[in-house]
C-alpha cells in the first residue's frame, strides 16, 4: 500500500534540478522543471546506475550525468535510440507542498 509522503516545499527544489529523497525502495529523485511541474524517478539511471538527480534537466527530460541518456520523467522511458525504464513516482502537489507516494512510507514501516 503506498503512502503519501510529504518532502519538501516546491520552492525547495531548485528549478531544472532534483531533491533526493531515501526510501524503502532506494534513492529518489524529486525533480522540478523550469515551469514547477514535478516528477520522482528512481536515482538510478537504467543504463549504468548513474544518479540522476545530478543529471541536466531539461523540458520534462533528464539527462543522466555519466553516460548522457536521457530519461522522460513523466515515464522513467529512455528516450530513443536507449532502451530501458526507471520506476516512477506518483507526486503531488497541495498547498505548496510536494508529496511522493511510497510503498510503506518514509521508513518502510
Amino acid at each position: 500500500m503506498s503512502h503519501w509522503t510529504p518532502i519538501a516545499r516546491l520552492e525547495d527544489i531548485p528549478r531544472q534540478g532534483a531533491r533526493v529523497v531515501a526510501s524503502p525502495q532506494g534513492k529518489v529523485a524529486v525533480f522540478r522543471t523550469v515551469d514547477d511541474r514535478v516528477f520522482a524517478l528512481l536515482d538510478r539511471c537504467p543504463h549504468k546506475g548513474g544518479p540522476l538527480s545530478e543529471g541536466i534537466v531539461h523540458g520534462a527530460r533528464v539527462a543522466c550525468p555519466l553516460h548522457n541518456w536521457v530519461i522522460e520523467l513523466d515515464s522513467g522511458q529512455a528516450v530513443a535510440p536507449d532502451e530501458g525504464c526507471v520506476r516512477r513516482f506518483d507526486v503531488r502537489l497541495e498547498d505548496g507542498m510536494v508529496a511522493i507516494a511510497l510503498a510503506g512510507g518514509p521508513t518502510g514501516r
